[in-house]
């Protein structure tokens, strides 16, 4: 990868701003109108079940209410540190891996439930308005965790992350919502730390070689040179000379007959 300096985060500001602006013009709506909106772009069960995979990419875009500042920072700082660590095709990636992961088995665990047990998951809770960007969120805070260079830093960050995760599903007061943040949390570190392992295997351990000296070549075992085009020429001239016969010396006088 490239240097975190090497990439200008774009995307990040442009989503968060959308996001933030599609919150201010449906809070305008009618409250039935807009509550209608809302579901319609929800990945609950309702809708997957019945076919609408659409929503598993628009409801990232819809949120419930204008984000507060805090959380619209965190998401800028989240997704915009990523975006220049990776580049804007690898961080919106993650983004989509952990969104669309996680509300797949949200959905896919809340049918099980539905299947054991008719009691476990309600009616309410198969229309519920499930949309936002705290999937993609929580996937990409999970990777930067993982992504961490120093050890002990790394292991801080992953333990704080999981406990952020955790918390709210050992909770009393939770909901499926809760299950599916811990679940793209997971994705996100496991999605990060597989490409972290296959980097190391792509890429082998290579050993500087010794730098030849300024202005010489480095003569290999048939004496060719490998490095300056002046040292090839003198090797080549000197085997062309040891190659050539040897010329009797002339001379004048008795001893010349």
């Amino acid at each position: 990868m490239k240097a975190p300096s090497a990439y200008a985060p774009w995307l990040t500001p442009l989503y968060v701003g959308a996001v933030q602006l599609g919150a201010y013009a449906t809070a305008r709506l009618p409250a039935r109108e807009r509550a209608e909106l809302l579901r319609a772009h929800s990945t609950n069960v309702d809708n997957l079940r019945a076919g609408r995979w659409r929503t598993l990419a628009t409801s990232a875009v819809f949120v419930e209410r204008p984000l507060p500042v805090p959380y619209g920072l965190a998401l800028l700082a989240a997704l915009g540190t990523a975006e220049a660590a990776w580049g804007t095709r690898r961080a919106a990636g993650m983004f989509a891996a952990g969104h669309i992961g996680a509300s797949v088995l949200v959905y896919g665990g809340l049918r099980a439930a539905r299947a054991l047990s008719h009691d476990a998951v309600t009616p309410d809770t198969e229309r519920a308005v499930d949309v936002g960007a705290s999937y993609g969120f929580y996937a990409t805070v999970g990777a930067l965790a993982v992504s961490v260079p120093h050890r002990g830093a790394r292991a801080a960050a992953t333990a704080g992350v999981l406990a952020l995760g955790v918390g709210p599903v050992l909770a009393r007061r939770r909901d499926f919502t809760d299950m599916g943040h811990l679940t793209a949390l997971l994705l996100g570190m496991g999605v990060a730390a597989a490409f972290k392992v296959r980097h190391r295997v792509a890429v082998p351990l290579r050993l500087p070689s010794p730098a030849a000296p300024r202005g010489r070549g480095t003569a290999d075992p048939r004496g060719r040179s490998t490095a300056d085009p002046r040292g090839r020429r003198t090797a080549a001239l000197l085997r062309r000379r040891a190659a050539a016969p040897r010329r009797r010396p002339f001379r004048t006088g008795p001893q010349a007959a």
